[in-house]
């Protein structure tokens, strides 16, 4: 499902989609119109920009706190022009998982842009490289992160993008053991407790952007 009111946009995501057998249930011009279809017939992920008529503010954030509230299991993937870390803080707030949030120029590389959206409707996390960046440059209360070394604090935020310890161990020339003990680390000095699931990796950025 997309939520954008730029028509050749939303026309232009829809191709991609398909082109990548992605099934597009619905493609909508603005907030309310957005929130109708997914009560008509809810999707597995609904990619929406923050910014929508009328007024071109925050519609389409707020719409997409509402699917995060109502319809916990869909996955909900924002893109913003900017970097709006105020938006980004609230939407990762509502609860874990199922959630992304790109700059609109990620949407350019298609790779980035798909699975990203895959992650989401999996359950999982997607964040831009750049919002993750100025999130925990923000000042913040302490949730464990100042416990966290240089490195931590590093695979920290490429755990937010979304990243499997494979893809962290590539990108930062590790051995994926090496990132294994670091993401062990990170669990334990932000108190997060034992789990047979994927869950904390988003809990661990959660705990931060709560703070």
């Amino acid at each position: 499902m997309i939520a954008e009111d730029n028509p050749l946009l939303r026309d232009g995501i829809a191709l991609l989609l398909a082109e990548h057998d992605i099934e597009v249930t619905a493609a909508v011009p603005d907030a309310e119109a957005l929130l109708k279809a997914v009560a008509t017939d809810p999707p597995d992920a609904a990619v929406v920009d923050v910014r929508m008529p009328p007024t071109h503010t925050d519609e389409g954030l707020r719409a997409a706190l509402t699917i995060r509230s109502s319809y916990p299991r869909i996955g909900v993937l924002v893109f913003s022009q900017w970097v709006e870390t105020g938006y980004a803080r609230r939407l990762l707030s509502e609860n874990a998982g199922h959630v992304g949030y790109l700059l609109k120029d990620r949407i350019v590389s298609t790779s980035d842009f798909i699975g990203a959206l895959r992650r989401v409707a999996d359950g999982g996390t997607a964040l831009d490289p750049e919002v993750v960046r100025q999130l925990l440059a923000t000042p913040a209360v302490d949730a464990g992160l100042a416990r966290l070394s240089g490195r931590e604090r590093e695979i920290l935020a490429l755990l937010a993008e979304g990243r499997s310890n494979v893809a962290i161990a590539e990108h930062l020339h590790l051995v994926e053991r090496s990132v294994e003990k670091h993401v062990t680390a990170i669990f334990t000095k932000l108190d997060l407790p034992q789990a047979r699931t994927d869950h904390r990796r988003v809990l661990a950025v959660l705990s931060y952007l709560r703070s």
